[in-house]
């Protein structure tokens, strides 16, 4: 069980200093609900109808009030970092150099990374340390790694974590620096259980693992466009990173995410690379409300979401389409339930090629979450590992088309193991330009028939709000 204790942490503005950080109230009543729930759930064995209720039900973000707590039956002790290096919250904006040439990377057709966060786990909870392994695990059995493909297919190992200064180009930095503070809270105590946030916990490996994901990130792009200057047919590169962080908004977590990853690379590619045009796909069945909120009166960063309609947050409304001089250049499509290959072909030629080809991106960044498949109980799309296959394929194409073959995938959600690993393989596939074998694992027994006429409705709703 847990036990509670008031310490904690609150969000404050970018003006706020470490000296923000103070002792939390008692837990209100809505808290020790929270808590009750979680202890229930522990007793039973089982958290996820807990989850799965959280990702239903919209819960407003954020107080950023942290429930510190350790579990009777820890777990904690026995998880070590793949790092071994401790990693401290630098301001130096300098990455490491990679041992990996240019012409290695121009002539490779996938280059990735990866960032398995293994001291960020609870026990139970489906972001789990056992994601990243698993995909892992599948790209070598299915003999998708270097070991196997040669020049065809890189994988950076050494790369350094993003900087305070990265992650605060989207995040308030009080919340980072703060984040970092309540790790030494975490040692002491076990694991933070964060308040309205989806649920999203922390322990006391999280603050460096989620450095280490954005970093991981960072160092694809890195790879991606330095191949582009000599390749007119660069890598597709993928990030294999969590925690995820498409629902991290800029004051704080939440929906299982720490930081945006993909809106701090986002800013990264303008930064660092000059790419001012940046295009974000978002297929993850949950809106990924966190990039949305970062970019939302941007002009130059289009963020676009296909999403299960009423699932968590329960943002993503057809009708939000950025304000300001980012009007225009956010779009959301809520899918019904049932909805798969069908509907993503269709919103992909009807919706996210016009987008993309009027928007003229300089990069295509995916925030790619495969719980949309037909076996992920987290939701109730019905994709399958051919529809990733199809998506992934088509987005690659499309970078060819628009933006010198610049594109990168982040991994976002999917909590079936089996569903999520053989959908990444695909992707894989993809990306070298092979056929799917997606037939060898999807089992058409599972689908039933889409709801065409809803589907049919929404996108034509969402072409006529945005003149397509």
């Amino acid at each position: 069980m847990f036990e509670a204790v008031t310490d904690g942490l609150q969000a404050y503005s970018k003006s706020e200093t470490l000296n923000s950080i103070n002792n939390c109230e008692a837990f209100d009543k809505e808290g020790n609900e929270l808590l009750d729930e979680f202890n229930l759930s522990l007793e039973n064995g089982n958290m996820l109808p807990l989850f799965e209720c959280s990702l239903c039900t919209w819960r407003k973000p954020l107080k950023l009030r942290l429930f510190i707590g350790h579990a009777r039956h820890s777990y904690l002790s026995n998880l070590k970092s793949t790092r071994t290096s401790s990693i401290s919250c630098s301001t130096n904006s300098e990455k490491e150099p990679s041992n990996i040439t240019d012409i290695q990377l121009a002539n490779a057709k996938v280059i990735y990374s990866v960032a398995s966060a293994t001291g960020h786990n609870q026990e139970s909870h489906p972001e789990s340390n056992l994601r990243v392994p698993a995909i892992v695990d599948t790209l070598e059995k299915l003999e998708l790694t270097p070991k196997y493909r040669n020049s065809e297919i890189i994988e950076i190992q050494h790369f350094n974590p993003a900087s305070v200064e990265d992650i605060s180009s989207v995040h308030e930095r009080a919340y980072v620096l703060g984040l970092e503070k309540v790790m030494e809270k975490a040692s002491e105590q076990g694991i933070l259980f964060i308040e309205g946030s989806g649920p999203t916990y922390a322990t006391a490996s999280t603050f460096q693992d989620s450095l280490l994901a954005a970093g991981a990130g960072l160092a694809v792009v890195d790879a991606v466009v330095a191949a582009s200057k000599k390749s007119p047919e660069p890598p597709s590169g993928f990030a294999l990173i969590r925690p995820p962080g498409h629902h991290a908004v800029p004051t704080g977590p939440m929906g299982f995410c720490v930081f945006g990853n993909i809106a701090v690379a986002a800013r990264y590619a303008q930064r660092v690379h000059g790419l001012k045009r940046v295009f974000i796909i978002d297929f993850d069945v949950h809106h990924g409300n966190g990039t949305h909120d970062a970019f939302y009166e941007d002009p130059d960063i289009y963020f676009l979401s296909t999403h299960q309609d009423g699932s968590y947050p329960g943002t993503g409304k057809i009708h939000e389409v950025g304000s300001g001089k980012g009007e225009g250049t956010s779009l959301n499509l809520p899918l019904p339930g049932g909805s798969g290959d069908v509907a993503m072909r269709t919103v992909f030629d009807e919706v996210i090629v016009p987008c993309a080809q009027r928007f003229k991106p300089d990069i295509i960044l995916v925030s790619a979450g495969y719980d949309g498949h037909v076996l992920d109980h987290l939701a109730s799309l019905q994709l399958t590992t051919g529809t990733y296959y199809m998506l992934s394929a088509s987005i690659i194409q499309l970078a060819k088309e628009l933006c010198g073959g610049r594109c990168v995938f982040f991994l976002e959600g999917g909590y079936n193991l089996q569903s999520l690993s053989y959908s990444v393989a695909d992707t894989f596939r993809a990306f070298l330009g092979e056929p799917s074998r997606a037939s060898e694992f999807d089992n058409p027994a599972f689908l039933y028939e889409e709801p065409s006429t809803r589907i049919k409705q929404a996108i034509q709703k969402v072409k006529a709000i945005h003149s397509l």
